[in-house]
């Protein structure tokens, strides 16, 4: 099976103990690594993680740089790695397509939000971008379809069902409506036909709690990202007042 064959398939059976699929996103290699030898069977790099270990506030990394760093990323381990690619940085579908799989990407996550305007784009737009993304790549990426609606402020379902729709009829192989209320996933998967990505945010409900409220896909945006960098703050505030490891 190829790569994306394997990340598709995982869509669609238990993971781990039964829960949904539980991607990790790492930022870099090391990340990477770490995250595959714990016997994680994907990932899926998030572009808050990876654009500031590459120095840029999220939304800001340079497309070439964003690939490089996705490539680093799946070169390091031998699991599926599913790139978030946010907007598509603007590229025609065959130059983004091509891109992704130079990179050695699985899968893509790609929003409906403009990345220049912040702006929501229209629905039937999106879906044509999405469409031409599937006639170019075939089966070859596993395409996550973000619905921002809920990252807007809008909290009605039907809005994010009917792109969803949409989406859904254009090729996409999983939704993602971020920031829905957990509460909604089970119907807006049913009402949509896809299996749907959640996301795992400090405080909230956990993967097998998502899983159980009906995701099948379980992400994590920035926040593990943010967790390393919390824990190199605590290192360097360690050093600068002239402690290492078990020194008093």
């Amino acid at each position: 099976m190829t790569a994306a064959a394997v990340l598709r398939a995982l869509h669609h059976a238990p993971g781990a103990g039964g829960g949904p699929l539980v991607l990790p996103g790492p930022w870099d290699a090391t990340s990477a690594r770490a995250f595959a030898d714990a016997g994680f069977p994907a990932l899926a790099t998030p572009s808050a993680g990876v654009s500031a270990s590459l120095g840029y506030a999220d939304g800001e990394a340079p497309a070439a740089e964003m690939f490089a760093a996705v490539a680093r990323i799946a070169r390091a381990v031998d699991v599926p790695v599913s790139a978030d690619v946010e907007d598509g940085y603007g590229l025609a579908p065959g130059e983004l397509v091509g891109r992704l799989l130079e990179a050695g990407a699985a899968g893509c996550n790609l929003e409906d939000s403009d990345r220049r305007t912040g702006l929501l784009k229209e629905p039937a737009e999106q879906a044509d971008f999405l469409a031409a993304v599937r006639a170019e790549a075939g089966a070859a990426l596993v395409v996550n379809a973000r619905v921002d609606t809920f990252l807007k402020g809008d909290a009605d379902p039907a809005p994010a069902i009917a792109r969803g729709r949409l989406y859904a009829a254009a090729g996409a192989d999983c939704l993602f409506p971020i920031l829905a209320p957990p509460a909604l996933l089970a119907g807006l998967g049913e009402a949509v036909g896809l299996p749907v990505n959640a996301l795992a945010r400090p405080g909230g409900p956990g993967p097998r709690e998502l899983g159980r409220l009906g995701a099948a896909r379980v992400t994590f945006g920035g926040g593990l990202h943010a967790r390393a960098a919390a824990g190199a703050a605590e290192m360097a505030a360690e050093l600068a007042a002239g402690r290492w490891g078990g020194d008093a």
